[in-house]
């Protein structure tokens, strides 16, 4: 960026307190930041002491660029609200950090004649000065539409220490999957794993995970498919059989996931011709009958509120 900018946020979460501090480490002030819960406060402490706490409608009188960092389903009502109330003007730069919406969302401060634009970064955050330096090189998923636009965006993210990736209007949503599916349910597939390993008796499930993981991770991400290996690809049906026994004796609320998961690795075994149709069949039909039972598997009653 050539010059400092004047920086609000909107959303002290783990996102936005931390973009902060990092803007604020590359030269801009940050003139104030909203934020109502506990867990806000403590990160501005924390990450922006000093920083002024203002009600957001103050927040966008007072800056230059808005740093919208709400949750998805709040963005909406923010933008239009703010807009409503004379707190976004013609001229001034708003970005918001959702991966699912693009410029859409941001049309009541459009069309007063704001400068919009989407600014998400593909990492997963703790709200902590760690996250700090997992800015460098993070990839930065953006939408805007005018060049003027598009090049503040990518000075910004520069700013940050990360690299700007184009995502299309239409593609956020599935842009945006992407990323949920492979990180999120990352972190489902994972504990899981660490609730079987428990379940054997494992003390120390997550280091007996951590190597293992680690290396399956690098190999994926440079390798793709060729990466699969284990009794699926191997077409070991009796080993597959003995993991589904044992999985609904011992943590049978991970028998769903571990069906789903081990269809789709058997998909691609087969498509690839890794695995020959016969044996794969065997596995197939394991499969299909486990997967009849899971709706009326036993498992720990779950809290979804």
């Amino acid at each position: 960026m050539n010059h400092p900018l004047r920086v609000g946020v909107v959303g002290a979460g783990r996102v936005g307190a931390v973009l902060a501090a990092a803007l604020q480490s590359a030269g801009h002030e940050i003139v104030a930041v909203a934020g109502e819960s506990d867990a806000s406060r403590a990160r501005i402490a924390s990450l922006l002491p000093g920083v002024p706490v203002e009600k957001p409608t103050a927040v966008a009188r007072a800056c230059d660029l808005l740093l919208l960092t709400v949750p998805d389903d709040m963005l909406g009502n923010v933008v239009k609200t703010m807009t409503d109330a004379g707190a976004i003007r013609p001229g001034m730069y708003v970005a918001h950090t959702s991966g699912r919406h693009g410029l859409a969302i941001l049309e009541p401060a459009a069309a007063i004649g704001a400068h919009v634009m989407a600014v998400h970064p593909a990492m997963t955050f703790s709200g902590t000065s760690v996250d700090l330096g997992r800015l460098t090189g993070c990839v930065f998923g953006l939408t805007a539409a005018s060049p003027t636009d598009r090049a503040f965006a990518e000075a910004l993210v520069g700013d940050l220490g990360g690299k700007p990736m184009w995502v299309p209007e239409e593609m956020r949503t599935l842009y945006h999957a992407g990323l949920a599916h492979g990180a999120n349910h990352l972190v489902t597939l994972v504990t899981e794993a660490m609730e079987i390993l428990s379940a054997a008796g494992a003390t120390d499930p997550a280091g007996t995970l951590r190597p293992l993981l680690t290396a399956a991770l690098d190999n994926a991400l440079d390798h793709g498919d060729a990466a699969l290996t284990g009794p699926i690809v191997r077409g070991d049906a009796g080993t597959v059989a003995a993991h589904l026994d044992d999985i609904r004796t011992n943590a049978p609320q991970t028998l769903g996931s571990y069906v789903s998961m081990a269809r789709a690795t058997l998909d691609r075994a087969v498509s690839d011709g890794r695995l020959v149709p016969i044996r794969a069949l065997k596995i197939k039909k394991l499969l299909d009958a486990a997967s009849s039972e899971v709706g009326t598997v036993e498992a720990p009653a779950r809290k979804y509120s």
